[in-house]
């Protein structure tokens, strides 16, 4: 199967990168004043796969992969916030797939211009188990053989059309297991980063955005360095926009990974990292419907919550907010900005990231997925685990992989407004856009 990028080689060396070079912007960087370890992506070079698997007999291989008949903890099981139409291999809305004799879980697909994402920083393995300080989680459980499985059973069970991921490390691993299932991938790495200056790693950690090939066509992508006051960061963004092979309907999905850290001048730089991401995002995507997501290090009361939702550029509400209320109150919300805010930040999950690291216990809302509600109706979405299934030692654990949840999200993209024009209408057969794809990376396809 062919994809859209082999090495973080091929997407750094885009014009945009190169209009950058060609006028050197200072940068901030991450462990600058410790010596650089430029290993590269090989560590699961020796992956090799049968090929043809289905979904369910792949999960069944990564389950005898992960330790054949030695018993091993189930994955977190989780529901869907609201009961999926009931069939007779569905039950609360969720599917099971036998893994030898353990059940897992995973949602009922979606179908037709339904769009299913998955949202998730998935914990970099060199950062979460050399530098992280996950205090209460068995070391064993931090191990890349441990973890690697565990992230594939719970992207996969979810079936997801959009795989929007943080803290990827290992993106050929990904890109070959989640390739078996159709999946194309993008990466794009941070210029600086903190993994490099880690002996063990496995090169720079970045953001991906996977989508399925067979229900989805790339149109084109872009990735951005973010600003701060005119001088990079260290974090990323990508922007794809992606056709509906069925409708030729289009929209846009973008992921980003904001600073993290707590205190007053952190949320400032993230809020700042946030209104770059506005204009880069709204460049590229224009008024094409928009799925904008990822960890924004950032609780519900910080500045960029509120730049994010309040921005008119956008228009953009909050999927796990939204997701209970009537569709009237979703498209006439207060027209006062704060006001809509406040109630948004009320509705937002009490957490998306659960874990013990050295300075405590940390328990919070950080991670979203913002969308465009007059152009994209939320359907439904994944519940998180309470404390007792989590619990006592939270994440990440033999249980679950990372440090974050995952966010998974149903939408229907529905068709553009009377006076509005509908892109991803246009005339062209699948291989000749696909051909048009390959010779233009950047930016819109024209």
């Amino acid at each position: 199967m062919e994809f859209l990028m082999k090495t973080s080689r091929l997407i750094v060396t885009s014009k945009t990168f190169a209009r950058r070079v060609a006028v050197p912007i200072p940068r901030m960087g991450s462990f600058n004043s410790a010596p650089k370890i430029n290993n590269v992506d090989s560590q699961d070079d020796g992956l090799v796969l049968p090929a043809g698997l289905s979904t369910s007999a792949l999960l069944q291989h990564v389950q005898q992969l992960r330790g054949g008949d030695i018993e091993q903890p189930a994955l977190l099981t989780r529901g869907f916030l609201k009961p999926l139409l009931r069939d007779e291999d569905i039950a609360d809305g969720l599917r099971c797939l036998q893994l030898n004799s353990v059940s897992r879980v995973c949602s009922a697909p979606v179908e037709g211009d339904d769009i299913r994402l998955l949202q998730w920083n998935i914990l970099s393995q060199t950062l979460g188990q050399h530098n992280d300080g996950f205090v209460r989680c068995p070391e064993e459980a931090l191990t890349w053989e441990h973890r690697k499985y565990l992230i594939v059973q719970e992207i996969l069970q979810n079936q997801p059309d959009v795989i929007c991921l943080q803290e990827v490390d290992h993106f050929k691993f990904l890109q070959t297991v989640l390739g078996s299932q159709n999946y194309a991938g993008i990466f794009f790495p941070k210029p600086d980063s903190p993994c490099l200056y880690i002996e063990q790693n496995n090169g720079p950690d970045g953001c991906a955005i996977f989508y399925k090939r067979d229900k989805l066509q790339l149109q084109g992508y872009d990735t951005r360095i973010l600003e701060v006051w005119r001088v990079q960061s260290n974090q990323v963004a990508i922007a794809a926009r992606l056709r509906m092979r069925s409708s030729g309907r289009e929209f846009c999905v973008a992921t980003t990974h904001l600073k993290a850290r707590h205190g007053a001048l952190l949320a400032k730089l993230r809020n700042e990292q946030g209104r770059d991401l506005i204009r880069f995002v709204k460049q590229f995507a224009g008024d094409t419907p928009l799925l904008l997501c990822g960890d924004f290090n950032a609780e519900p009361v910080e500045p960029i919550y509120a730049t994010i939702l309040g921005c008119d550029l956008l228009r953009l509400g909050s999927a796990y907010a939204d997701v209970k209320l009537e569709r009237e109150e979703v498209l006439h919300p207060s027209e006062d900005v704060v006001e809509f805010v406040s109630k948004s930040m009320k509705r937002e999950p009490p957490y998306t990231t659960w874990k013990i690291r050295e300075e405590g216990e940390e328990c919070h809302t950080i991670d979203y997925v913002f969308y465009t509600p007059d152009r994209l109706k939320i359907k439904n979405c994944l519940d998180f685990p309470v404390g007792e299934q989590i619990g006592k030692n939270r994440t990440p654990s033999f249980q679950y992989p990372s440090d974050h949840f995952s966010l998974v999200c149903d939408f229907e993209l529905l068709p553009p407004t009377e006076n509005g024009k509908e892109s991803g209408s246009g005339s062209g057969s699948d291989a000749e856009n696909e051909t048009e794809v390959e010779g233009s990376k950047h930016g819109s396809i024209q």
